[in-house]
């Protein structure tokens, strides 16, 4: 298992469309391996796809529990349902360090997804599972959390990310 590097903003595989996964197999076991390692390693992290450490799967890890040591791998999800009833959450991206913004998501979610040996499976989440699997769905998807925001809000999150990342 080992801590992998994140891309960084404005690399293009993070608008690129993630392949499906064809098989859980041990390559992909190592890969959620690598991830969940890579998840607990950035501090505060409570999900993560595979697309932001470079590998263009449909690969996803989410540890929202109070405990932080409940990790659920996931291959192909997909949304199925969601809620109306909206959330306010901060999120952040270690593709973008050092800025985050309020985001509105649906309260919960229906997901279908590949299991760890490969089974598909159905299960909803709330709180702030929904909004880490929409939030790594959405980069499966080529999709950054800021292209929720207004064009104004995103170009300054955006500004203020290059100014940081120029003091480093």
């Amino acid at each position: 298992m080992t801590v992998r590097s994140f891309i960084l903003w404005p690399d293009k595989r993070l608008r690129a469309v993630s392949k499906p996964v064809l098989v859980v197999n041990n390559a992909v076991q190592a890969i959620w391996d690598d991830m969940i390692d890579s998840m607990y390693g950035m501090g505060g992290g409570v999900g993560l796809a595979a697309c932001q450490i470079g590998v263009m799967q449909r690969l996803i890890v989410v540890d929202a529990s109070d405990s932080g040591k409940e990790p659920v791998r996931m291959a192909n999800p997909e949304i199925l349902d969601a809620s109306v009833k909206m959330r306010e959450y901060t999120e952040a991206s270690p593709n973008l360090p050092g800025v985050s913004s309020k985001i509105l998501r649906p309260r919960g979610v229906t997901v279908a997804y590949l299991d760890e040996i490969g089974t598909r499976v159905r299960k909803d989440f709330v709180g702030l599972w929904a909004t880490s699997l929409q939030h790594q769905i959405d980069h499966l998807n080529g999709k950054m959390y800021f292209d929720n925001l207004s064009q104004v809000k995103r170009n300054m999150l955006i500004a203020k990310a290059k100014k940081l990342a120029k003091r480093s």
